[in-house]
């Protein structure tokens, strides 16, 4: 099955703000709870496979970047009545589930999403204190398997980040097949952004 790749988006771009509500109705707001270093955003849901398969990994980089000056939070745009897994009681109950360390934020309306133009789940954004971006790509090089990683592309930015070193150019975006992208309504006016890799090769 061919994949679906995150939007290419120039390094530099000045990202927009996020202000939403966690599932404990508690108010996020980008400008005031930034992390001295920058804030990591992975849009993301319960019940994407891919989504699924890097939660754990995504909760431990949160961790070690939190130590880092690295704010993390993660945003579930696929709140939709189809989908009752990605429902935000079901969000709470993966909070808890999970022992989730970041805001796990509801965008019931789309709108930060949008404005982040992201894709798939998860879609990941490393910021830096200015909000401008600085990472946006894959958590590391094999989604599927943590015990076959032999590079963690997120990480390394992250460090580069928190040490104000250069950060790679060469970043890899994140993919998903067309059935786990995010859950756009309509999905005929968003889905002709979509970017269809032409390969069958890994995310």
């Amino acid at each position: 099955m061919a994949l679906l790749e995150s939007k290419s988006l120039a390094l530099g771009t000045g990202m927009p703000p996020i202000s939403l509500k966690d599932t404990h109705g508690n108010p996020f707001n980008s400008h005031t709870q930034n992390g001295p270093k920058g804030i990591l955003v992975a849009f993301t849901c319960n019940h994407c496979p891919y989504a699924i398969a890097v939660w754990p990994r995504l909760i431990k980089l949160a961790r070690d970047a939190e130590s880092k000056g690295i704010q993390t939070v993660a945003i579930n745009p696929n709140i939709h009545p189809h989908y009752p897994d990605d429902s935000p009681e079901a969000m709470g109950q993966k909070v808890t589930e999970w022992d989730i360390p970041f805001p796990y934020l509801i965008d019931k309306k789309q709108s930060v999403a949008k404005a982040f133009d992201a894709q798939c789940t998860p879609d990941i954004y490393l910021l830096n204190h200015e909000h401008c971006l600085v990472y946006h790509g894959r958590i590391d090089d094999n989604w599927q398997d943590e015990s076959q990683v032999t590079r963690e592309e997120l990480r390394i930015a992250m460090d580069a980040l928190s040490q104000d070193q250069p950060i790679p150019d060469k970043q890899y975006p994140s993919k998903t097949n067309e059935k786990t992208v995010i859950k756009y309504r309509p999905m005929h006016t968003h889905y002709r952004k979509y970017h269809l890799a032409k390969t069958d090769s890994e995310a």
